[in-house]
């Protein structure tokens, strides 16, 4: 199944949660459960949200995007971290009124019920949505996943919650309880937007990543052959790696092509879905980007 197929499928099955979270608040009058109705209605517009997102993303490069679309999927992660702290904060709006005036809860047993069969909706549509983000390396899909975990965690704390009150007699535990599911959720929401961000601002690849490429760097470089300025950044799942070789400004244009080449195929194999840029310079010589800084760095020289 394709990206946009799973998030089809999170659409639908936000849709269906948001019908059984909400007769169960209708039930019982759990302002516990109405917090968690509220926050299938932010699954509901996060995942159409990401489905337009991931749709753009998906399109090719042009003249006017050359690097092509891929980061609209931040702009989905984004979107949903806004939309849970929004959630959060109506929840705990919504809990406060509820904690200096408690009222009882009515048809436990039918509520939780709708609410853990909610849950095991979610549940699945979750554990899908995360194996796809791996194959798939989309953090669209990875945050509607994490998301929808997050709301299976918070389900079966509500359920547990309400079913105490009976037992304690405590009328409070309801609304303390939606207060804590609200805090749980904003500390998603603030993960989410943070991870937005970095992509955003061209964050590095992870580690390991780095490790790779440095490897197959050491590994292919000798007394002839130097590599240099190495950056990466990640754009969703379209990693970008760019770097200097310096060859012997003896050597035939093609005999550099030809260690050019060797050089990204085995970058390519090391990380995949990599794209890899390497520009040629003779050995010794420096970029004149790189000489500017340097001159205007030491006092001695400034270009402007």
């Amino acid at each position: 199944m394709s990206v946009t197929g799973y998030l089809k499928l999170s659409i639908a099955a936000a849709v269906a949660t948001i019908g059984l979270k909400t007769a169960a608040w209708w039930f019982t009058g759990s302002v516990g459960l109405l917090s968690d109705a509220m926050e299938s209605f932010v699954n509901l517009a996060a995942a159409v949200f990401a489905l337009a997102m991931v749709t753009i993303a998906q399109a090719p490069a042009d003249d006017d995007h050359p690097y092509g679309h891929q980061k609209a999927e931040y702009f989905s992660s984004g979107f949903e971290g806004l939309l849970i702290l929004g959630a959060a904060l109506a929840i705990v709006w919504a809990a406060t009124q509820r904690l200096f005036s408690p009222q009882s809860l009515e048809s436990l047993g039918l509520g939780v019920g709708l609410s853990m069969l909610s849950s095991v909706v979610n549940g699945g549509v979750a554990w899908m949505l995360l194996r796809a983000a791996r194959r798939h390396e989309s953090i669209a899909l990875e945050a509607d996943g994490r998301h929808l975990m997050t709301d299976v965690w918070t389900s079966i704390g509500v359920a547990g919650g309400i079913l105490l009150v009976p037992v304690t007699g405590w009328l409070w535990l309801d609304p303390a309880l939606a207060i804590v599911v609200a805090l749980n959720i904003a500390r998603e929401a603030w993960g989410l937007l943070r991870r937005s961000v970095d992509g955003l601002m061209d964050r590095a690849l992870s580690g390991a990543e780095r490790q790779a490429i440095e490897r197959v760097l050491q590994r292919l470089g000798s007394a002839e052959v130097r590599f240099d300025d190495l950056r990466t950044r990640r754009a969703a799942g379209a990693k970008f790696c760019q770097l200097h070789m310096h060859v012997p400004g003896s050597w035939r244009l093609d005999r550099a092509a030809a260690r050019r080449e060797e050089a990204e195929r085995a970058l390519i194999d090391a990380v995949r879905g990599l794209r890899v840029t390497i520009e040629l310079l003779p050995t010794n010589v420096e970029p004149v980007g790189q000489r500017v800084a340097h001159e205007g760095s030491d006092g001695n020289k400034e270009h402007r």
